[in-house]
């Protein structure tokens, strides 16, 4: 973890940002970073902290560690979904197993970083998630009405349908499928998919677009035949099952 490179190159300043992380030394840390970049900050050092001070600044993204002394991080999003509260939340998480990151975007996270990580790519990270919540709803064409076999998705209503079956997907997983569908039957690699869903104008972990498919695939090809397919060493399909295709589901 670094300064280095921390300089201001985006306008922060019109965003919050509540950093919830026990460590006073990776607070202090982060807090000089992101005031540099031109963010307002506040600090929390527990749930509680992060659940009062949630309510009563209202931030624009939560900077969330996953191990605090009172809670869980993801416990803590679950809670914050619970009660309405759509803030985005990026994890600061030394959690790397692919089940683990599976666990906190289910809990309604947006985006994760691995300690120990570089001060830099959380502050790309920050500047990806807030573009996407000032970005239109849809990045293609908005309240459309997507179709591919039984699959159906309302870009209108945020309604989606498999096999006339009612699905409850995040908002990033929602925007994950909008591009699927948007691309039928082309194979779509994961750099690309960072660019459309997660606005990367970077080179991202695409470790996080293996996790996020793998768990919109839990949902939507709970009803065969599967969907959604993992073209090896590219990215990830939209189409109906091909005999002998060579592709491989996980």
């Amino acid at each position: 973890m670094s300064l280095k490179d921390a300089a201001p190159s985006t306008p922060g300043a019109r965003h919050t940002v509540l950093i919830v992380e026990d460590d006073l030394g990776i607070r202090a840390l982060l807090t000089s970073a992101l005031r540099a970049a031109g963010y307002a900050v506040v600090p929390a050092g527990t749930g509680q902290d992060a659940m009062f001070e949630a309510g009563r600044r209202s931030p624009d993204l939560i900077l969330m560690d996953v191990m605090l002394p009172d809670t869980d991080g993801f416990v803590l999003t679950r809670e914050l979904r619970t009660l309405g509260a759509y803030t985005p939340v990026l994890f600061l998480t030394a959690r790397g197993e692919v089940e683990d990151r599976i666990v906190g975007l289910s809990s309604g996270g947006d985006d994760y970083v691995t300690k120990p990580f570089h001060v830099q790519e959380v502050l790309l990270r920050i500047r990806a998630i807030l573009r996407r919540g000032s970005a239109p709803a849809s990045a293609w064409s908005p309240r459309r009405e997507l179709r591919y076999a039984d699959l159906i998705l309302d870009e209108g209503t945020h309604d989606v349908l498999r096999a006339d079956r009612p699905l409850k997907l995040s908002p990033t997983e929602f925007r994950l499928l909008t591009c699927l569908l948007s691309h039928p039957e082309r194979v779509l690699e994961k750099a690309e998919i960072l660019r459309l869903v997660w606005k990367y104008d970077f080179a991202g972990d695409t470790r996080i677009v293996d996790t996020y498919v793998k768990n919109l695939r839990r949902k939507i090809d709970q009803t065969p035949p599967a969907l959604i397919h993992t073209v090896r060493g590219v990215g990830y399909c939209l189409r109906l099952p091909r005999q002998g295709a060579g592709t491989a589901t996980p």
